[in-house]
C-alpha cells in the first residue's frame, strides 16, 4: 500500500500531462517516455511482479482460483495496463516534437490507464488485501512478508529503485496535481456499482 501511494501520485501527474496536452500546452517527448518508464519499471516490475509472483500465489494456495474471481480480474487489469504503458513508451521512443497524432495517442493512453490503475489500486487496498489477510494463515503471512522482502532485494539488483522514486518526484514537480481533485475525477471516470470483480467472477 505504501507503493500504491507513490503510484497514485504519478498517476495524478500523468493526468495533469494529458490535460496540458489537451489544452494545447507543450510537453516534451522525454516526459512521456519517463512516465512510461516509471510505470513499466516501478509499478509493473517492482510492484505488480511482487503481487503476481508472491501474493497471488499464496492466495491461490489458500483456495482462491487463478482463472476466475479476484485474482483473474487483477491479472487481466495488469495486462490491460501494460498495453497502455507500452503505448506511452512507443510515443516516448520517437524523435523531435510530438506530432498531433502522437499527442492524441498519449491523451488516449492516459485516459485509459489512469482510471484503470486507480480503480485497480482501490480494489486491492480495500478488498483484495484484507481478503488475503483473512484467508492466509498468520504463519504463512509471515513467510509471505519475508518472501516479499527477498523479491525487493532481487529487484534492486536489477533496477535502480531509488532512481525511479526520484523520477516520480521529478514528474510530480513538472506536472503538479491536486490530489483531491484527481481522486474525484478518477473515481468518476472509473465508474462504480456492481461487482468490483466484473465478469471474471464465476
Amino acid at each position: 500500500m505504501q507503493e500504491h501511494e507513490l503510484i497514485v501520485q504519478v498517476l495524478a501527474s500523468l493526468q495533469a500531462l494529458a490535460e496540458k496536452l489537451a489544452a494545447g500546452g507543450p510537453v516534451a517527448r522525454q516526459d512521456v517516455a519517463d512516465f512510461g518508464r516509471f510505470f513499466r519499471d516501478f509499478a509493473d516490475k517492482c510492484h505488480h511482479g511482487k503481487e503476481e509472483d508472491r501474493l497471488f500465489v499464496k492466495m491461490e494456495e489458500a483456495g482462491f482460483p487463478h482463472d476466475s474471481g479476484p485474482i483473474a480480474v487483477m491479472l487481466a487489469e495488469h495486462d490491460a495496463g501494460r498495453q497502455a504503458v507500452r503505448g506511452l513508451l512507443e510515443v516516448g521512443a520517437g524523435s523531435g516534437p510530438l506530432s498531433q497524432a502522437e499527442i492524441s495517442r498519449t491523451i488516449d493512453y492516459a485516459g485509459q490507464f489512469v482510471p484503470l490503475l486507480y480503480a485497480h489500486i482501490q480494489k486491492e487496498n480495500n478488498i483484495l488485501y484484507p481478503m488475503a489477510q483473512n484467508i492466509i494463515p498468520p504463519e504463512e503471512f509471515d513467510r509471505l512478508d519475508q518472501s516479499c522482502e527477498a523479491f525487493d532485494l532481487e529487484i534492486r539488483a536489477r533496477l535502480d529503485v531509488a532512481a525511479l522514486k526520484e523520477l516520480a518526484a521529478g514528474l510530480a514537480r513538472r506536472y503538479p496535481a491536486d490530489p483531491g481533485s484527481f481522486q474525484r475525477d478518477a473515481v468518476e471516470r472509473a465508474g462504480c456499482g456492481g461487482s468490483p470483480w466484473g465478469a471474471a467472477v464465476a
